[in-house]
């Protein structure tokens, strides 16, 4: 670890040259200039890759014309080509746009491309300074009594993170054509392929850990590190991954479907191994709900076996208004709405005699069960356009005050002068 610091100091050293400095200075001259000029609204209407391009273009010249003088200005001119080729790498992304899908691309650069262009960046900048292979064999301490030297211990990072990035595709062709051989589900393939991907992981790291010179009594002993701590600090991490593993298997909770969730309809987007993310309409809110709460709480399925659901309005209508002409009309008015199904047909029921109103519900089967509420609004305006055009009274709640004598007995009832009282 010493050494790994007298590198670092002697690293910052170039610093105290005055070559260094006024090309460190010359690039953030080139930064500000660019910032300032930038927000200026006739630049504003270039793409935003004219910026970092502009950037880099001026970094080479300004590098170009160091050079001229004789003065050093391979940090400037280093700096420069690498700012190019991000804005460049950044341009790669159209060509791949025309064949997958945006989503996939931004993974396949944030994950692959820009991590890969960095890591070859900064050992070329380390060559510029001192030696990538020099650096590598420094030892920066001992785990089990195996000495570990920045050199494996990068391989093993550069190798765990590929394994966690690259063991996805192979994972989802095998489970498919796992899917296409056996005939399993949709939900079933997708467990398998996380499970298939999680092993290849598994079994990298053992590799790397071997490769490291770790025995297998130095596995065992963290291994049993782990199970500590899945019995103090992450049980509920292992136990929401068991239930993630579980769910996709069984095929309960399915990306596309539409549970209940404190009153309202939200729709699964996504079933992760920890969490399982939904989306709320009415406040197009995102909700990650831990995946063992499918199986401690009940949850209603909209859409567990078809997406079709009964949706219900009810109205009062006054006593005076035959029954059975409220219900057609009712029935009419629900066939009217655009988003409600004609098949099941609508059906409107008289469900009580209230105090002021006989009260109705009508019932209607819509298709995507997000639009519920959306429907139900629709629906009782439309039932109050046709309550106006055939005059159907909707009552408000009322009371008839009488004027009475004493004793009680000797009341009779006032039916001539009513008051009414709203």
């Amino acid at each position: 670890m010493r050494e790994l610091i007298a590198e670092i100091l002697g690293w910052l050293g170039y610093l105290e040259r005055g070559s260094i400095q006024l090309q460190l200075l010359l690039l953030a001259a080139v930064l500000l200039g660019l910032q300032l000029h930038w927000t200026r609204r006739w630049l504003r209407r270039w793409p935003r890759a004219v910026a970092p391009l502009l950037g880099s273009v001026a970094t080479l010249l300004l590098s170009l014309a160091l050079q001229n003088r004789s003065i050093p200005a391979g940090l400037l001119q280093f700096l420069g080509l690498s700012w190019l080729g991000w804005t460049l790498l950044d341009l790669l992304r159209m060509p791949f746009l025309r064949w997958l899908p945006e989503q996939r691309v931004q993974q396949l650069f944030s994950r692959i491309f820009r991590p890969l262009y960095l890591l070859l960046a900064i050992l070329a900048l380390i060559n510029q300074l001192d030696s990538s292979r020099d650096l590598a064999v420094i030892g920066i301490g001992k785990l089990f009594g195996i000495a570990l030297t920045i050199g494996n211990i990068s391989t093993a990072v550069l190798v765990i993170y590929g394994l966690l990035v690259a063991s996805g595709p192979p994972a989802a062709a095998l489970a498919w054509l796992l899917h296409r051989l056996i005939g399993i589900s949709d939900g079933s393939r997708k467990a398998l392929e996380i499970i298939l991907s999680y092993a290849v992981v598994g079994l990298g790291i053992t590799a790397v850990c071997f490769q490291l010179g770790l025995n297998s009594t130095a596995l065992l002993a963290i291994a049993g590190g782990l199970s500590v701590g899945l019995g103090f600090g992450i049980k509920e991490v292992f136990s929401n991954f068991i239930s993630g593993i579980w769910l996709l298997f069984e095929g309960s909770v399915r990306p596309g479907e539409v549970l209940m969730l404190d009153g309202d309809s939200c729709e699964v987007r996504k079933l992760g191994l920890r969490a399982t993310l939904l989306w709320r309409d009415r406040d197009n809110a995102e909700l990650l709900i831990p995946n063992q709460t499918f199986f401690t709480e009940a949850a209603t399925s909209y859409t567990a076996s078809d997406r079709m659901r009964r949706s219900q309005v009810n109205v009062g209508a006054a006593y005076h208004h035959d029954p059975a002409t409220v219900i057609a009309l009712l029935e009419a008015t629900a066939l009217q709405v655009p988003l409600v199904l004609k098949q099941p047909a609508p059906k409107a029921l008289l469900l009580s005699y209230g105090d002021f109103a006989i009260n109705y519900a009508l019932r209607f089967w819509i298709a995507n069960p997000m639009d519920n509420v959306t429907i139900c609004s629709d629906v009782n305006q439309a039932i109050w356009q046709t309550f106006q055009e055939h005059q159907i009274e909707i009552p408000f709640p009322q009371q008839v005050e009488y004027a009475m004598t004493w004793p009680p007995q000797a009341h009779e009832p006032n039916l001539e002068h009513p008051r009414p009282r709203s």
